[in-house]
């Protein structure tokens, strides 16, 4: 049973009066995989005129409300940023705080932790969650269905595993009414989606086979991680389609109704194996811009517009919240993209899993029309995992300071409040190579955890940027050996290791 450490007031419960519940918006998160700021043209026009690709309409969404110029991702990688998002806790306070957890990895988020759909359930939204989840899911043994499968990295292929249902640690048990789900998106396995924890055949003819290279070579594309078990018709190009076109359906079926809802859309763009679908929604994607990459932010473009085009026809756009980001920052991975002079990380240094800028700065936009007003942007520096506290006011809920821990509530900000804060320090991880960072009026200080000490004691200061004067954290001004700077940079290494060993509160729940 969950802990009622996290559960609303009695005060917020009575809340939900008649008048108030009427006007409760709808909610929709879209996360974007490996997207960076410079992959959408809206941001990439702020620092010049040489834009290589238009992403119309996720331009249009943050031309309706705010888009926020210093956000930043939990961590440069997505598995750790997605525990932090859903949860509203930086990454060092998961059980496991470092690296990427596969398709069979065992859950990070406790029982009786709050979720986003843990909160929106709260106050009777139905709860939706589509996409990619890569927050671990259990499933059991093939020989013993009463035993969990524990992941085996040694052996090349798991075939040891049932993939045939989802036991526990998935979107339903997390507080999700309905899922459509990838436990690991479609770049590792399981490769097969499952509809609220059962496999969902991608074809009338689909059984649960092997993926391997040769199977992907017969597709014209290439695995980005291991061989293993997944729908014998596993084809990626088909997964955004389907992915957005149950969301769609979705929305047609709950709008309007008494209760409002809260749909967590984790898109798989764009993440590689780069392959987007010929056409979605009648708009020609494969093959249409310089790179495999590239198509592949196109097809998310054409997924973001699906959906509010969707909300304007089932007359619910103006009362609905949109939030869009991306779990960390871009890649540079393409050669296509990079002869083209596509910019991921716009003007930034580094990419996903890099600590520098590139690797976790991210776009951020929040729109509501009823009562976000168009056209802001904010410099205020966010997290990702702001949208844990930002929901709980935008649904007039009080949550308790023993969860969501560093979460800030960025609804005062929105709406122009007078004086309105937000983080006054950020904390941010890097990504495989255990780097942190903190960054506080405008100075970042990189921190290498030695990766070799379990206990992650050992640390060493190993950059410092002046961000204001130096953004794209050219190497030559590093002055972290700088004599001058000595007392900067000891002071942001003891307030980051304070924060992280003592971990105190940090958000503000307002």
């Amino acid at each position: 049973m969950l802990k009622k450490i996290f559960f609303v007031s009695l005060l917020s419960i009575f809340a939900w009066s008649s008048s108030f519940a009427d006007k409760r918006p709808n909610v929709i998160v879209i996360l974007a995989d490996d997207l960076g700021v410079g992959d959408i043209s809206n941001y990439r026009r702020m620092h010049t005129n040489q834009v290589i690709l238009e992403t119309p309409n996720i331009d249009k969404l943050a031309n309706t409300g705010m888009k926020f110029l210093n956000a930043h991702a939990p961590a440069a990688l997505c598995a750790t940023s997605r525990y932090a998002i859903m949860t509203g806790n930086s990454c060092y306070r998961s059980k496991l705080p470092w690296g990427v957890w596969g398709g069979y990895s065992k859950s990070v988020i406790r029982a009786d932790q709050l979720t986003l759909g843990r909160l929106m359930k709260q106050v009777n939204y139905h709860t939706a969650f589509f996409g990619k989840w890569h927050i671990g899911t259990t499933f059991n043994r093939k020989d013993n269905q009463n035993k969990e499968y524990i992941p085996n990295k040694k052996k090349k292929i798991e075939d040891e595993v049932d993939i045939s249902r989802i036991v526990a640690s998935g979107p339903n048990q997390n507080g999700f009414d309905y899922s459509f789900n990838l436990p690991s998106g479609i770049q590792n396995v399981p490769y097969a989606a499952y509809e609220n924890d059962k496999w969902y055949p991608l074809t009338k003819e689909s059984t649960i086979a092997v993926i391997d290279n040769e199977y992907m070579a017969s597709l014209d594309l290439k695995l980005d991680k291991k061989e293993g078990l997944g729908d014998s018709n596993w084809e990626p190009r088909k997964i955004g389609p389907l992915l957005a076109n149950k969301a769609v359906n979705y929305i047609k079926q709950n709008a309007n109704k008494k209760e409002p809802f809260f749909m967590y859309y984790c898109s798989q763009a764009v993440h590689s194996p780069h392959s987007a679908p010929k056409e979605l929604n009648g708009i020609k994607i494969a093959g249409t811009t310089p790179s495999r990459h590239m198509d592949m932010i196109k097809e998310l473009d054409v997924q973001v517009g699906m959906i509010v085009e969707t909300l304007k026809e089932q007359g619910i756009y103006e009362n609905t919240v949109l939030i869009f980001t991306s779990d960390n920052g871009g890649l540079h991975t393409d050669g296509d993209t990079w002869n083209s002079h596509h910019e991921p990380s716009d003007i930034y240094r580094g990419c996903k899993n890099d600590p520098y800028e590139g690797g976790h700065r991210v776009p951020f936009i929040v729109s509501w029309p009823e009562e976000i007003k168009p056209n802001q942007s904010s410099e205020q520096p966010i997290l990702g995992l702001d949208i844990m506290a930002t929901l709980a006011a935008i649904t007039n809920q009080k949550i308790s300071e023993e969860v969501a821990q560093d979460s800030y509530n960025l609804l005062p900000v929105l709406k122009n409040k007078k004086g309105a804060k937000t983080h006054p320090y950020l904390m941010v991880q890097g990504g495989s190579h255990k780097e942190v960072i903190i960054i506080d009026e405008g100075w970042k200080l990189i921190i290498q955890f030695d990766r070799k000490d379990k206990t992650d004691k050992t640390r060493t200061a190993v950059a410092l940027f002046d961000l204001k004067n130096n953004i794209r954290e050219d190497e030559r001004y590093n002055l972290v050996n700088d004599k001058k700077y000595q007392n900067k940079v000891e002071y942001l290494f003891k307030k980051y290791n304070d924060t992280r060993d003592n971990k105190p509160f940090t958000g503000n729940h307002l």
